[in-house]
C-alpha cells in the first residue's frame, strides 16, 4: 500500500475516570489465590500493568466514542458538513444490529451523504479502518472520513472473575487461560483523514503492509457473539499466551521486514514507534525480535493495559498531546491481532 494524497488531519480521544488495579482485581480472586496458593501482585510483575480504566456502567461504546469523535473533528478544523465516512472499528459494540456507525453518526449530526459501517477485525480494526478510508481519499471518493473505536472491558472482566470463582476444579492451568482477560482495559479514539488538498496538517499517511498467519486463529478466542445490551452475561475470553506471543512476534518480524521495504526505510529511519500493546513482556520481546530501539517507543500500558483496537491508536494520540512527535519525524505504528493478522503503516509527521 502506497498513498500520495492522505493526511492523518488530528486525533480525539476520551478515558475513563474509573481506575482498576491490577491488586484488586486478584484481590476478587482470593479465595482460588489462597486455594492455588499463588503470591499477590503476579498480575502487575508479569504485565507491567498497574491499572487500568472502566467506564461508567451505563457508558455505552457509541457515546464514548462518540465524544471522541466530537474532539477529533474540533481539533481538526474539518466541517462536518465535509465528512464523507465514518467508520466504527471496535470489538465492542452497542448493538448486533444496526452499526454502531450508525449511532455515532447521527449523535455527531454528519451528512447523510456519508458512508457509514463498521469493520471488525479484534485489535487491528482501527487501523484497518485507516486504511479503508485512506483508499477512499486516495481514490477521490471521498475528501475527509474519520475512523471511531471504544473499547468497554468491564463486563468481560467480571464475567471472567465470575466464572473462576464458580468452577470448583479451576487449576493454575485454567487460570492462566484466563489471565489475558484481566490485563484489558477501556478508553475510545478518534482520527480524521483528510486530502492532501484539505490537510492543515501536513501529516502524510505513506503506506503500508498487511500480513496474515491465520494458521494460529485458535490461539485466543471469544465464541460467541455479543453486544453492549446484550442482557446474557458476556462470554469468556480464552488465550494461550505464551504462543499468541512467540508466533505473533514472528509475524510482526516479517511484516516489519516487508514494511521497510515497501516505505524504503531502514530501522534507524524511523524516529518514533507507536504499537499495539498488550503488556511490558510483550512489548519487550516484539522490539527484541524486530531489532528496534526501544528507546524509541511510546508506552501506556502500564495504566491503561491493553486496550485491544484503540490500544494503538490511543496511545498515539496520547504521545501527540505529550509533545512526542515533531515534523519531520518517520512514524511508525505496528498492530498485531488475534488471529493473527498483523497490518503495519509509515508516517511522516
Amino acid at each position: 500500500m502506497r498513498y500520495e494524497k492522505v493526511c492523518l488531519e488530528s486525533f480525539g480521544y476520551e478515558l475513563p475516570h474509573q481506575v482498576v488495579t491490577s491488586l484488586s482485581l486478584e484481590e476478587r480472586l482470593a479465595p482460588v489465590y489462597d486455594r492455588l496458593d499463588l503470591s499477590y501482585g503476579r498480575l502487575e510483575m508479569m504485565t507491567g500493568i498497574r491499572e487500568r480504566r472502566f467506564w461508567d456502567d451505563d457508558t455505552t461504546p457509541s457515546q464514548a466514542g462518540m465524544r471522541a469523535a466530537d474532539k477529533a473533528i474540533r481539533e481538526s478544523g474539518v466541517s462536518r458538513d465535509d465528512i464523507g465516512c465514518l467508520l466504527y472499528t471496535s470489538v465492542s459494540r452497542d448493538f448486533l444490529e444496526p452499526a454502531t456507525a450508525t449511532v455515532v453518526h447521527d449523535s455527531l449530526g454528519l451528512p447523510h451523504t456519508a458512508t457509514i459501517f463498521d469493520i471488525s477485525n479484534a485489535c487491528l480494526g482501527f487501523i484497518n479502518g485507516m486504511v479503508t478510508l485512506a483508499n477512499m481519499i486516495e481514490l477521490g471518493q471521498v475528501k475527509a472520513g474519520m475512523v471511531v473505536g471504544c473499547e468497554s472491558s468491564k463486563r468481560l472482566i467480571d464475567t471472567t472473575i465470575d466464572n473462576v470463582l464458580k468452577d470448583p476444579n479451576t487449576s493454575r492451568e485454567k487460570l492462566k487461560l484466563a489471565f489475558a482477560t484481566l490485563t484489558l482495559g477501556s478508553g475510545a479514539v478518534a482520527a480524521v483523514l483528510t486530502h492532501s488538498s484539505r490537510g492543515r496538517g501536513g501529516h502524510r499517511l505513506l503506506g503500508g503492509v498487511t500480513r496474515a498467519a491465520s494458521q494460529h486463529n485458535g490461539l485466543c478466542r471469544v465464541e460467541a457473539d455479543t453486544y453492549f445490551f446484550d442482557p446474557r452475561m458476556l462470554p469468556e475470553m480464552r488465550t494461550s499466551s505464551t504462543l499468541l506471543l512467540k508466533n505473533g512476534s514472528k509475524l510482526a518480524a516479517d511484516t516489519w521486514e516487508a514494511t521497510k521495504q515497501e516505505l524504503a526505510w531502514t530501522n534507524s529511519d524511523v524516529d518514533r514507534f507507536f504499537t499495539h500493546q498488550v503488556s511490558a513482556v510483550q512489548s519487550k520481546l516484539f522490539f527484541k525480535t524486530l531489532g528496534l530501539d526501544k528507546a524509541r517507543d511510546f508506552s501506556t500500558v502500564e495504566y491503561l493495559g491493553n486496550v485491544a483496537s484503540v490500544s494503538l491508536p490511543i496511545t498515539m494520540a496520547i504521545g501527540i498531546d505529550q509533545g512526542r512527535l515533531n515534523t519531520g519525524d518517520r512514524v511508525a505504528m505496528l498492530g498485531v491481532g488475534s488471529g493473527l493478522v498483523c497490518l503495519m503503516l509509515g508516517l511522516e509527521w
